[in-house]
């Protein structure tokens, strides 16, 4: 796309450009690295920038591309990671007093391979305490650049803010109840959450080890897939990580959605959700059938039970992730995400019992809805960005039902791969999302059918910025 300004292209297209040395990445780099300069001080979605370093992988991939080695789709591109992810000798906080001292002395298992493919890692992205709802009243709150004052979504929320706003290519973050899907909802950009285990955890902050994913978001499909190739695969430290080969996630783009069966529930998709962002879900699923995909009807269990089940294993795993320092330095959290705790050290054993065979009994249902479709297709959340205030992101804490999560936590119980993409723009101008849901290590499925619904629709948002 020739009139893109340089900082809103995708990394196929200055990957491109980086290859056939018609663009610098020290040029690229540099380039980014100003942008930041220029605006993140009123997105602030940066904890860390890692100026130095980023311009000497700059300086080594072009060196490297001139001598004609080139790696891949990610060599010599500005990326940033969310500040989960261990890095070393550079500060890794989780958003977290607690942690602000906190410097790793090896790179978790994601950032050694985005090291490997090449990539110029720009620094750490701001993200909500120990990656759940509320901010620590010491860090700031990225700001969504759709709308100040407008939700930016969730714990990588520095990721979706970062990428949207043109401040790196593309960017990791991770999603245990919607993550990755509410900042690429609430900010207009695409999230792939892979398959649980596709993606290595060793190195990476926990929140609840057994509904952790880690995964890309960029401003396109093909872009997703590019990165989720370079960071999936099976890792010896990391004993939860599949061991399943990785496919070629690109491998099935020129294929179109001919013959894909697409589960449609028009109930689910409809009730309780904003209207304009319902509409253009089924609009997005019957142009998908316009080129040739089948919709099949189907009908989702009801997912209240599920959020209440979800909030009792997330609480009470994010209590066990937190053993060392809560209670003990409780006074060092802010107020949402100690509340958050003090509710997860209250569950019983048989409350986690309970949800657990809730989780079970569910993914059983859903493994049966799957059995007639390829993908589900339903909303990324209910709403497009709603309006928030500072006060209410750091806390305290409200108990309550998740309802928000209806479209996500169900991927996040069955480890279901996920891909959102943007909708277009709602009447006020802000992003709507759609969501498409896979079988179990279907990611090369869900770029393809992203692919196909981005080539038909061209809704490639751009913030004024």
């Amino acid at each position: 796309m020739p009139d893109t300004p340089l900082h809103y292209q995708t990394i196929a297209e200055v990957g491109a450009r980086l290859q056939a040395r018609e663009l610098s990445p020290v040029e690229l780099t540099q380039a980014i690295l100003e942008r930041i300069e220029a605006l993140d001080g009123g997105l602030k979605s940066y904890a860390t920038v890692m100026t130095d370093s980023a311009m000497a992988s700059a300086r080594a991939a072009e060196q490297e591309i001139a001598a004609g080695n080139y790696r891949g789709g990610l060599h010599g591109i500005p990326i940033a990671v969310k500040d989960l992810c261990f890095t070393t000798g550079v500060a890794t906080m989780g958003g977290a007093q607690v942690l602000r001292d906190f410097v790793p002395d090896f790179d978790g298992t994601v950032v050694q391979k985005l090291n490997a493919a090449g990539a110029v890692i720009l620094g750490k992205l701001n993200l909500t305490e120990g990656a759940m709802a509320g901010y620590n009243p010491e860090f700031d709150i990225p700001v969504n650049p759709w709308g100040a004052d407008r939700w930016s979504g969730a714990s990588s929320s520095g990721s979706g803010v970062a990428t949207a706003a043109g401040l790196c290519y593309g960017s990791l973050g991770s999603d245990t109840g919607g993550s990755i899907r509410f900042p690429s909802a609430a900010c207009g950009t695409v999230g792939i959450k892979p398959t649980w285990g596709r993606v290595s955890r060793y190195g990476v902050l926990a929140l609840a080890e057994s509904l952790d994913h880690i995964g890309p978001m960029t401003r396109s499909a093909t872009d997703a897939g590019v990165m989720l190739q370079a960071i999936a695969g099976h890792d010896p430290n990391d004993p939860t990580s599949l061991t399943a080969p990785v496919p070629n996630m690109l491998g099935g783009m020129s294929q179109g959605v001919r013959g894909v069966r697409i589960g449609v529930d028009e109930r689910y998709i409809g009730d309780e959700v904003d209207s304009e962002l319902a509409a253009a879900v089924l609009e997005g699923a019957r142009l998908l059938e316009s080129m040739g995909a089948r919709l099949m009807p189907v009908r989702m269990p009801d997912t209240e039970p599920l959020s209440r089940a979800w909030g009792v294993l997330r609480s009470a795993e994010a209590a066990a992730a937190h053993r060392d320092t809560f209670p003990s330095r409780a006074d060092e959290y802010g107020p949402w995400f100690r509340g958050w705790l003090e509710l997860g050290s209250r569950h019983s054993a048989t409350d986690y019992a309970i949800a657990s065979y809730t989780r079970l009994s569910f993914n059983g249902t859903l493994s049966e809805i799957f059995d007639s479709i390829d993908v589900l297709v339903c909303p990324s959340m209910t709403t497009p960005p709603e309006r928030v205030t500072p006060e209410a992101l750091y806390g305290p804490m409200e108990e309550e039902e998740w309802t928000w999560g209806r479209f996500t936590i169900p991927a996040d119980f069955s480890g279901a791969p996920t891909i959102s993409l943007p909708a277009g723009l709602n009447s006020e101008g802000l992003p709507l999302s759609i969501q498409f849901v896979g079988r179990r290590l279907t990611e090369p499925m869900l770029v393809q059918v992203g692919h196909a619904y981005e080539e038909a629709t061209q809704h490639r948002l751009q913030p004024a910025l």
